[in-house]
C-alpha cells in the first residue's frame, strides 16, 4: 500500500509538472503571474535547505534561501573569490617589500612564487608575446594564472567547492582576455587598425578583393569572440568534468550499500576516489596553465600583424 500510494503521488507530480510546463510558454509572463508562496511553502522549501549556510544578503531580497527575487545575490563564489583576491594581494605585497631593494626572495614559499613569475615570463609570455613586448603583459598574465590555480585548487577542499566550476566565473575571467586584448590592438594600430588587422594581407585585386575582404572580415571577428568564449567553456568544462567523475565514483559506494558487494565497492570507490583526487590536483595546475597560455596567444595575436 505504501508503495502503490508513493507511485500515485508520483504520476500525481508528473501531470502537474506537464501542466505547468504547458501553461508557461512564456517563462516570463508564468512568473509575473504566478502566485506569491505562502509562509507554509516558503518554510517547507526552506527546510529541504537545511544545513545550508545561510550568507547575508545586504543587496538583495531573497525569495528564498536559494532564488534571489530582486537586487544583486552574494554567492558562495563571490566570497571565495574575495577571500582569494585578498591572500593574493597580502602575499605579493609582502613579497613586493622583500625584494623592493634588489635583494633576492629567500625562503621555500617566496622562490616558490618567484619560480612561478619567472616560468610565465619566459615560457609563456615571451614565446607567445615576443621579448619586446611581453614583460608589460607579464603582470596580468602572472595575476590570471596564480588567481585560476587559487580557485581550481579550492575545489580540493572539503565544503568549498571550486568557482571555476561556474560559467559566471570563467566568462568573466575570458572577458578580462578579450578586453586586454581590444585595448592592447587599439592602442598598438589604433581603433580602425586593429579590426583591419584582423584580415589578413593578401594582396588580391580589387575585383576579387571586394566580395573575399568583407567575408573574411566576419569570419575573424566571429572566430574572435568564438575563441574568446572557448576560452571559458574549455575552463569550465575541464573543472566540471573531474568533479563529475569523482561523484560517480563515490556514489557507486552508495548504489552498493545494501548489496553483498558494498565493502568490495566500498574499497574500490575509496582507492578510486584518492587517485581521481590526485588527477584532479594535477588538472587544477594544467588548466590554469593553459588558461594563461592561450591568453598570451590571443594578446600576441592582437599585438602583431597578421
Amino acid at each position: 500500500m505504501l508503495w502503490s500510494a508513493r507511485l500515485e503521488a508520483g504520476k500525481n507530480m508528473r501531470g502537474g509538472w506537464d501542466f505547468v510546463k504547458e501553461e508557461a510558454e512564456d517563462v516570463a509572463k508564468y512568473n509575473a503571474e504566478a502566485p506569491a508562496w505562502s509562509a507554509e511553502k516558503l518554510a517547507e522549501y526552506n527546510h529541504e535547505l537545511d544545513g545550508k549556510i545561510f550568507i547575508p544578503q545586504p543587496f538583495a531580497k531573497l525569495q528564498n534561501n536559494y532564488n534571489v527575487e530582486s537586487g544583486i545575490g552574494i554567492s558562495k563564489f563571490m566570497i571565495l573569490e574575495a577571500i582569494v583576491v585578498l591572500l593574493l594581494v597580502a602575499l605579493f605585497c609582502l613579497l613586493a617589500k622583500r625584494v623592493k631593494d634588489g635583494r633576492p626572495a629567500k625562503g621555500r614559499a617566496w622562490n616558490m612564487f618567484e619560480a612561478f613569475l619567472m616560468f610565465i615570463r619566459d615560457d609563456i609570455a615571451r614565446p607567445a608575446i615576443g621579448h619586446h613586448d611581453a614583460d608589460r603583459f607579464v603582470p596580468l598574465l602572472w595575476t590570471i594564472f596564480m588567481f585560476v590555480l587559487s580557485l581550481n585548487l579550492l575545489g580540493m577542499l572539503p565544503w568549498m567547492g571550486a568557482p571555476t566550476s561556474s560559467f559566471g566565473v570563467t566568462f568573466a575571467l575570458a572577458t578580462v582576455t578579450f578586453a586586454t586584448v581590444l585595448v592592447a590592438g587599439s592602442k598598438r594600430f589604433g581603433v580602425l587598425g586593429f579590426w583591419k588587422n584582423q584580415v589578413p594581407h593578401m594582396g588580391l585585386p580589387t575585383a576579387l578583393a571586394i566580395p573575399i575582404v568583407p567575408m573574411i572580415f566576419a569570419i575573424e571577428v566571429l572566430g574572435l569572440l568564438i575563441k574568446h568564449g572557448v576560452l571559458a567553456v574549455r575552463l569550465l568544462a575541464n573543472m566540471v568534468a573531474g568533479h563529475l567523475v569523482l561523484l560517480a565514483i563515490m556514489g557507486l559506494a552508495v548504489a552498493a550499500a545494501a548489496s553483498w558487494t558494498w565493502p568490495i565497492t566500498a574499497v574500490i570507490a575509496v582507492v578510486g576516489s584518492a587517485l581521481f583526487s590526485l588527477l584532479e590536483l594535477f588538472v587544477a595546475f594544467l588548466q590554469a596553465y593553459v588558461f594563461t597560455f592561450l591568453s598570451a596567444l590571443f594578446i600576441g595575436a592582437a599585438v602583431h600583424h597578421h
